[in-house]
């Protein structure tokens, strides 16, 4: 297996050439014609639904593809939209739901909700960025988490948004080398652990973001087999597995 960090950074160093090339392949850049052609066509929820080939690109733009057969689920999602606080989309803990609901907001906008930059091109860019994604993730996870949580970790407000996405808490707990078994304490004990290592607003800047990556990338290579090793003494993330277990007191969960 090619070194999840050598990947991630060539990846990552030039990301607007990286997604152009993935844009440019023919598989992605014919459905990418198809969307742009006739999502602007579209004027109702069940317009959208019937034609298969555009929900389903769109699903997957969204990380949503397995859910792509629930389209009863998925018209409740945008029938209800999310200005209401008690709407489905705004009750369900994940929050890719509301984020289709909220491009797509057929609830809002009517038949005007496909007509915006953000139901069009951005939609494509969601795409490409899935797809270079999940391209990754077939020769190597380790690639795929580490472009996955550069992607989302800047959006987290809090910990316990860390803790609820597994794709984002994987990478969090291969970093600070935690535990298994921290699942079984309490959540609030499970946020105390990562606050102690991790000051969230550290996602939000670039620079301390790169080298969280970089740092779970070697450490991921080292788990795997791959030699990366010399590669760790590079960076200065702490970690402190001692702290974790006493922070948790785990064996007992209290």
């Amino acid at each position: 297996m090619e070194s999840t960090l050598l990947t991630y950074r060539l990846l990552a160093r030039d990301m607007t050439r990286s997604l152009s090339t993935k844009a440019a392949e023919k598989p992605v850049a014919l459905e990418s014609g198809y969307y742009l052609k006739h999502i602007g066509k579209v004027t109702s929820i069940d317009g959208f639904l019937k034609d298969t080939r555009l929900f389903t690109y769109a699903m997957k733009a969204f990380g949503l593809e397995d859910m792509a057969y629930a389209k009863g689920y998925m018209r409740k999602v945008l029938k209800e939209g999310v200005t209401d606080p008690k709407s489905f989309a705004n009750k369900l803990n994940d929050d890719r739901f509301k984020a289709f609901a909220k491009v797509f907001d057929f609830k809002g906008l009517g038949a005007a909700a496909t007509q915006s930059s953000e139901a069009g091109q951005k939609v494509v860019d969601r795409y490409v960025r899935q797809a270079l994604e999940a391209d990754q993730g077939a020769s190597n996870e380790g690639v795929q988490l580490a472009l996955y949580f550069q992607r989302q970790a800047p959006t987290v407000k809090s910990v316990y948004g860390l803790l609820a996405d597994p794709a984002l808490w994987k990478v969090v707990k291969t970093i600070y080398d935690f535990p298994d078994a921290m699942a079984a304490a309490p959540i609030e004990k499970q946020a105390k652990a990562v606050k102690a290592q991790l000051n969230i607003a550290d996602l939000k800047e670039p620079a301390k973001l790169d080298a969280l990556l970089r740092r779970f990338s070697a450490k991921w290579d080292v788990a795997q087999g791959v030699d990366a090793a010399p590669v760790l003494d590079l960076f200065s993330v702490r970690t402190s597995s001692a702290a974790s277990f006493s922070i948790l007191n785990l064996k007992y969960g209290g």
